[in-house]
């Protein structure tokens, strides 16, 4: 063991200290398959404290530090990179799993940066109170990592992204330096906003060891639709004729035939509508059932499913919540999360598949399918090879094109570093540098994050 290990073990306990590849293996693969690299241990501290033991003794050596949460990112963002000159210590924050009791006046909890969404909405449901991300990934992705990432899910159009329920934050940064401000006031204007500072930046700037959320009224879904639409442009007009109907909604979710057909290969799911469509559109609206009867007035497809008993809700989105699973199980994908504006989502649409062909091949299959409310579609390519990039360039460099951005929710990562410029300016850029210069002047945490 050598002596930063050792220093390591005396701080956070040996056994908190992995060097076994058969047990770091885990920590150094992305979703995604896509992203790996080495580190030369993974830490994994269990408090602020503890945090900035480890952060204190990289520092110390110039070792550099990748954060980790529940590994779900798909930008290679949360591994180390590969071929680096010092190998990283890799810091997982799976061990920060603190869950204060729900204050139920102030509608806030305290989470640890290791709890996951799911048990986060389960404690706040237990209270009678909601929180407002909700993901796929529920079962894995932390609150340090969906803070990190700034992640928005399928409920952004009706509560905001992670950063909008963000009350105050409890980090380290890069020297060890514990700041902590958990107190939640709703009015406080002493200063800079550092926890909206840290939403989004990737652990570039500190290791989120906690957070301050806010939490909203508990909200009984009325009903769960899916829709058979003939593609994207027709998705968006529904999207809107819905919204005006029912103020309640607060899911909007679209789908496509592709994946739709893996989903039900995968899972073995019976067809949901009577014929198939090219597109689908899956609305969640909330509320009592008497107001579930304005669908009527909303004017839906004659091929629309509509659920208004919790077992048919769920089986409705399971078209939509299981295609990542799918898409996985067909093969290593490229996946690009990008938004556009809705006034342009069929152009950009209409182009991709021209797109994605033209730069991986003729065989390349796109699955499309995101948050439609939000502009924010999640682009997969099965086909090319994982490490050609050359399909991503081109998707995100489409989406630049329509106005739109390279990244609506998984963050930049690895993956787009070197494409930063298509969705911020220069001058944007070089005030993220000089920021994160100011917090972090060694660079030690997540180099290759964010920025070339």
């Amino acid at each position: 063991m050598s002596s930063l290990e050792a220093d390591l073990a005396a701080s956070i306990g040996a056994e908190h200290v992995l060097t076994d590849p058969d047990l770091t293996g885990g920590y150094l693969w992305d979703w995604t398959r896509r992203y790996t690299g080495d580190a030369r241990c993974v830490a994994r501290p269990g408090s602020a404290q503890e945090v900035a033991a480890v952060l204190r003794h990289c520092a110390d050596t110039g070792v550099p530090v990748v954060i980790q949460g529940g590994n779900t990112g798909l930008v290679g963002g949360s591994v180390p990179g590969a071929g680096g000159a010092s190998p990283a210590v890799l810091l997982s924050t799976r061990r920060l799993r603190r869950l204060d009791p729900v204050d139920t006046l102030a509608a806030q909890v305290t989470a640890g940066a290791g709890v996951t969404v799911a048990q986060l909405r389960g404690h706040a449901a237990a209270a009678g109170l909601e929180y407002g991300v909700d993901l796929a990934a529920r079962d894995s992705a932390t609150v340090g990592g969906t803070i990190a990432t700034n992640a928005g899910g399928i409920r952004t159009i009706r509560y905001g992204p992670t950063r909008a329920q963000l009350l105050g934050v409890e980090a380290v940064l890069a020297d060890g330096s514990v700041m902590s401000r958990l107190a939640g006031l709703a009015a406080d204007n002493t200063g800079y906003d550092l926890a909206q500072l840290l939403a989004g930046s990737e652990g570039t700037l500190a290791v989120i060891t906690a957070a301050r959320l806010r939490l909203w009224p508990a909200e009984p879904v009325a009903a769960v639709l899916l829709a058979g639409v003939s593609g994207i442009a027709a998705a968006v007009g529904l999207y809107a004729e819905i919204r005006a109907q029912l103020p309640g909604l607060r899911a909007a979710e679209y789908l496509e035939a592709a994946g739709l057909d893996l989903v039900r290969q995968l899972a073995g799911l019976p067809r949901p509508l009577a014929q198939p469509h090219p597109g689908y559109l899956l609305a969640e609206i909330a509320g009592t059932p008497e107001q579930a009867q304005r669908l009527e007035d909303a004017a839906l497809p004659e091929d629309t499913a509509v659920a208004l008993d919790r077992s048919g809700q769920a089986a409705l989105w399971a078209y939509r919540e299981r295609h990542t699973e799918a898409i996985s199980a067909a093969g290593i994908p490229h996946k690009l999360d990008v938004a556009i504006p809705l006034g342009r989502i069929a152009e950009f649409r209409a182009e991709l598949d021209g797109a994605v062909r033209a730069a991986g091949g003729p065989d390349s299959r796109v699955i499309v399918f995101g948050h439609l409310g939000a502009g924010n579609l999640h682009v997969n390519v099965l086909g090319p090879d994982p490490a050609d990039e050359a399909v991503d360039e081109a998707v995100l460099r489409l989406a630049a094109a329509f106005g739109g951005t390279i990244s609506a929710e998984h963050g930049i990562g690895r993956a787009k570093a070197g494409l930063l410029h298509l969705s911020r300016t220069g001058a944007e850029i070089a005030a993220m540098r000089a920021v994160r210069s100011a917090l972090d002047p060694s660079g030690l945490l997540n180099p290759g994050v964010l920025f070339t």
